[in-house]
């Protein structure tokens, strides 16, 4: 019998683990299930961008995986039973079940509210494609000088007030930071960040925690009014809750914790990638959600499946930062130099050859999707009886 894999969310981490599974393992030997509710790809670092009215390229998954063996299901995930090891989902026809013998579970994250008062009933986030496309409607139907207030300092926050500021120079885009303007970037960083806030003519309210939002202003714990017409929420990332309400251990962000090989501490037959994953980097550091951190999560993971499958060797790379990239507008870019624990360095890169840097990595992030083996020659290696029966006891028994 083929070992079954599923794996759930076809976002950055858990598309590439599908691709490179694929790649990796006979196709006699594995059925791999990729497991969505779009049948598109989703470009997340680019959700500013399509909220500021850019059209994306489409990225279909029936082209993206076409060849490789990859099923691809078109469904939502209601659920996981680690005990019986089973998916329940709901697709077109109704709910379902999908059977694993391996679950990698990369079904991501999305908006944090951090239960603010009223970000619920009035404001728009960019977490995911339905939620740019709402703020994208909502921002054509703007007349000239009314108000736009980004919330969150954090490199979402940046990115979106940039981008929505250079789109449309005609509003009063705001950004209100709980900390001081990009307190984590270098000096030279920093002042970049300054200087091209002033060019888009966007005001900072720094050291502001927000406390309430309302339709037509959003309130700071300092008794501050900002008007704002729309009010866009980038707060950081809350995990997806199913993981939370398995047997799963989890962190108390709801993350699966996980050890080195992205293997599930309490339930071996689970892997976990990207956003859902708590992974411990650099410096006993957690790794941040982010796309940087989601893609090497996902080729550990599976490098770890097909080596136990196989009878290989384990992956052991370790997961660390170089920089972090962050897109001010189309034609203004910072790029900040990091240590591996993601501590800013001096060292950085800004204006208009930041912004190439970044659009290149950014397209490399999805190029990496299709091409989850980086166009290096690789053997689909044989799964043996006896290596699946073990990896498939070691989970029964765990």
């Amino acid at each position: 019998m083929q070992h079954r894999i599923v794996v759930l969310g076809a976002g950055y981490a858990g598309a590439v683990a599908a691709g490179r599974l694929a790649k990796r393992l006979h196709r006699e030997d594995v059925a791999i299930t990729l497991v969505n509710a779009e049948p598109d790809f989703v470009e997340r670092v680019r959700m500013h961008q399509l909220a500021a009215g850019q059209d994306l390229r489409p990225r279909p998954f029936s082209e993206m995986f076409a060849g490789t063996g990859v099923e691809l299901r078109l469904a939502k995930v209601t659920g996981v039973d680690v005990d019986r090891k089973t998916v329940a989902v709901v697709d077109a026809n109704g709910a379902g079940e999908l059977a694993y013998d391996t679950l990698v579970y990369a079904l991501g994250s999305g908006s944090n509210a951090q239960d603010v008062p009223g970000t619920a009933e009035h404001a728009y986030e960019i977490a995911g494609r339905p939620g740019a496309l709402r703020l994208r409607e909502r921002l054509a139907r703007l007349d000239a000088g009314q108000a736009v207030v980004v919330v969150g300092g954090g490199l979402t926050g940046l990115e979106a007030a940039t981008e929505i500021a250079e789109a449309r120079p005609d509003l009063d885009v705001a950004l209100v930071a709980r900390g001081g303007l990009g307190d984590w970037l270098s000096p030279k960083g920093r002042e970049h960040l300054r200087r091209v806030f002033g060019k888009l003519g966007i005001t900072a309210h720094e050291h502001a925690a927000v406390t309430g939002v309302e339709a037509d202003h959003v309130a700071t714990a300092d008794g501050k009014v900002i008007p704002a017409a729309v009010t866009v929420w980038t707060t950081g990332f809350a995990v997806h809750p199913i993981a939370k309400a398995t047997a799963l251990e989890v962190a108390a962000s709801g993350q699966i914790v996980v050890d080195g090989t992205m293997r599930s501490v309490s339930h071996p037959d689970v892997y976990a990638v990207g956003d859902a994953a708590m992974v411990t980097g650099p410096g006993g550091k957690p790794l941040r959600m982010s796309c940087a951190s989601g893609t090497p999560t996902a080729w550990q993971a599976a490098g770890a499946i097909a080596a136990r499958l196989t009878g290989g060797k384990l992956p052991n790379v370790p997961i660390r930062y170089f920089n972090q990239c962050v897109s001010l507008g189309r034609q203004e870019g910072l790029i900040q130099y990091v240590t591996a624990d993601d501590r800013a360095v001096r060292a950085v890169l800004t204006g208009r050859l930041a912004a190439v840097y970044k659009e290149l990595i950014c397209k490399s992030a999805a190029w990496a999707v299709a091409n989850p083996t980086l166009r290096l020659p690789t053997r689909r290696r044989r799964v043996t009886r006896q290596r699946a029966a073990a990896v498939s006891a070691v989970g029964e028994t765990a």
